[in-house]
């Protein structure tokens, strides 16, 4: 596909970063949220550009420099900095590899150093309470309630959650097989509790659901279809509003409760990765420090010279 000349990028969208994205999704396997993510960030830098009259597609690492700079001094945290050098390094070795041009400029770019951040987790009191705060006489609490225990049980990302299907569960066996990030396949075991609440949602609330459809989806929004990430994002934030949780709650806190509960009841590390579908051991080690820091704040609370 040829490159479009930089003159023609003043269109709503840029052939081109449209192309990017299909070539991406097409080689590297990556989420569609992380493909938006970078679409999202290459048409900021495009705006960016077109205001200081360059072109996207013969920017310089000056140019990109500029921009990085400029974001950073506007708050932007470094962990968004770093995705952008990093869509911007694939960006432009796309370009490479299309022949548009020879050198990468996003390979020589100065990004701010920052300290991996712990993951935010919800004691398991705070846990009880909201896998507990649906109410489960209804049909759409009772979805709710086996969404939340699943998603606690097994350690779910989000997309793995609203996306499971009938043909990846075992309840026999006590066990779901997922399909994660780079096409990886991991057999995660369900814990009795969970799978209690799925046989029930099953047949009780999913029909209702359905309204004599069909659907290949587990949990079945109101219309009787597959669940969108944003919608369940909204569910959870419903019932941290009633409980009064101070904690910035996301579907992802409930996985980094899962881990960091685990290794607190003194999980090894390297299962802990598996069921997780971590491609490294040191992704999983940022809990270990989790479970420390709980550790240290308990001390500090309840010793007499803490």
């Amino acid at each position: 596909m040829p490159i479009d000349s930089p003159l023609e990028t003043d269109k709503k969208t840029n052939p081109t970063l449209e192309h990017f994205k299909d070539t991406l999704w097409f080689h590297e396997n990556l989420s569609e949220h992380t493909l938006a993510s970078y679409l999202s960030d290459l048409y900021k830098l495009e705006a960016s550009l077109k205001k200081r009259f360059k072109h996207i597609e013969t920017a310089t690492t000056k140019d990109l420099q500029g921009f990085i700079d400029r974001e950073g001094r506007a708050g932007i945290s470094p962990r968004s900095l770093a995705r952008y050098h990093s869509c911007f390094k694939h960006f432009y070795t796309y370009l490479i590899v299309e022949k548009y041009r020879d050198d990468n400029p996003a390979e020589k770019l100065i990004l701010p150093k920052f300290s991996a951040s712990l993951p935010v987790s919800l004691s398991e009191e705070k846990v009880e309470a909201l896998l507990d705060a649906p109410d489960t006489s209804t049909v759409i609490g009772l979805r709710d309630k086996a969404m939340l225990e699943m998603l606690y049980s097994c350690g779910f990302r989000v997309t793995e959650l609203v996306r499971l299907t009938f043909s990846e569960i075992n309840l026999r066996a006590g066990y779901v097989r997922v399909v994660g990030k780079g096409d990886k396949e991991r057999l995660i075991p369900i814990g009795e509790v969970a799978i209690d609440w799925l046989k029930q949602y099953v047949e009780r609330s999913r029909p209702a659901l359905l309204k004599d459809g069909r659907s290949e989806a587990v949990f079945v929004s109101n219309r009787g279809t597959f669940m969108t990430r944003q919608t369940f994002w909204h569910i959870i934030k419903k019932y941290v509003r009633q409980l009064g949780i101070n904690e910035e709650v996301s579907p992802h806190t409930l996985r980094h409760a899962f881990a960091t509960h685990l290794v607190n009841h003194g999980a090894d590390l390297r299962v802990v990765q598996l069921l997780l579908g971590h491609s490294n051991l040191s992704t999983t080690q940022i809990y270990t420090h989790v479970a420390t820091e709980r550790l240290k704040k308990l001390h500090q609370e309840n010793h007499p010279r803490g």
